[in-house]
């Protein structure tokens, strides 16, 4: 009884040297900026802890410190209008490139579809049932002669 070989499974194509090495680049890039992504993350989370510990404190001077986060945040507002600017400037740019450029090409690719689909109609009236209705008749021709016995099978 001779056991069943096992499937072999086409092996992956081997890549160069250069591109092994390049790949092992990126991959270590991308391990360095998830740790420093995460660091960054965590070295925000302290300093918002330290910062809390010391406005807890009675002799915190909050005023200040709320005078300047005010500032902070109406800088902060400042780049957020620009961004939305800058997004809605992009968002116009979009739907004049769709309305001035895809949407005539959408109507040139409708209008080839309706002229092969008409194309295909014409073809099938007069090429294919012509040809289909040709062969059943050459069909039912060979079948009448095969029983008259005037040609063999």
């Amino acid at each position: 009884m001779a056991l069943p070989q096992p499937e072999q499974q086409p092996s992956a194509p081997q890549l160069p040297p250069e591109q092994i090495a390049e790949l092992r680049e990126q991959e270590r890039r991308q391990k360095t900026l998830i740790a420093s992504i995460v660091a960054g993350v965590v070295l925000i989370l302290i300093l918002l802890g330290v910062a809390i510990f010391f406005l807890m404190q009675p002799t915190a001077p909050t005023d200040k410190i709320r005078d300047v986060f005010i500032i902070v945040v109406a800088l902060e507002s400042l780049v957020i209008g620009v961004a939305l600017i800058v997004l809605i400037v992009q968002l116009a740019s979009l739907i004049n490139l769709l309305q001035n450029e895809v949407r005539p090409i959408l109507n040139a690719t409708t209008e080839t579809v309706n002229t092969l689909r008409g194309t295909a109609e014409f073809l099938g009236e007069n090429l294919v049932e012509p040809v289909i209705k040709l062969n059943g008749y050459l069909a039912g021709l060979k079948r009448m002669l095969e029983l008259l016995g005037v040609k063999q099978k």
